[in-house]
């Protein structure tokens, strides 16, 4: 009787750091604005004439308001109009070392892709979130960066501390 006491307490007790490590999080102290400009360094710039799209590489850092982006490689899509005319970024896919840093959160995994209209960055391979104190790890996350939400999936894990510490 005590032991089943016990576990119900427990999982009473840790079940809001559970739910949160199965569904939506919160990532970032602050919502970002995917229209907001988006400002790019790096160490080389490679432009294709073909399709005009942009490849950096080297120490490439993206920035957008508050959110900042780093990746050893960092490949630009450009949408394209009715008259063949790029009218702005489509999607950012970055690998090699990719951190992703909103606030107070970070994320780190292998790739990301960030889709500018929707607003979304999917985070795939070895996903690691720290929040404070909290790690959480899984297979790919997906950021909201509108809502200031994420969330986990593929075998996601972290350690529940009943004591709250």
């Amino acid at each position: 009787m005590f032991l089943r006491h016990f576990f119900i307490a427990l999982m009473v007790i840790t079940l809001p750091t559970f739910a949160a490590a199965q569904g939506t999080i919160a990532f970032g102290s602050v919502k970002t604005d995917p229209g907001a400009p988006v400002e790019v360094s790096a160490e080389n710039l490679e432009v294709n004439q073909t399709d005009g799209s942009a490849r950096f590489t080297g120490n490439v850092v993206i920035i957008q308001g508050v959110m900042r982006l780093s990746a050893d490689i960092v490949h630009v899509t450009y949408k394209t109009g009715d008259d063949q005319q790029k009218t702005g970024i489509e999607s950012l896919n970055a690998s090699g070392d990719v951190i992703l840093v909103n606030g107070p959160d970070a994320a780190e995994a292998n790739t990301a892709e960030y889709n500018i209209d929707s607003g979304t960055i999917t985070m795939t391979g070895n996903v690691l979130l720290t929040q404070g104190a909290a790690v959480l790890t899984s297979n790919k996350m997906v950021v909201n960066l509108t809502s200031g939400t994420a969330e986990m999936a593929g075998r996601v894990k972290t350690i529940l501390n009943p004591n709250g510490n």
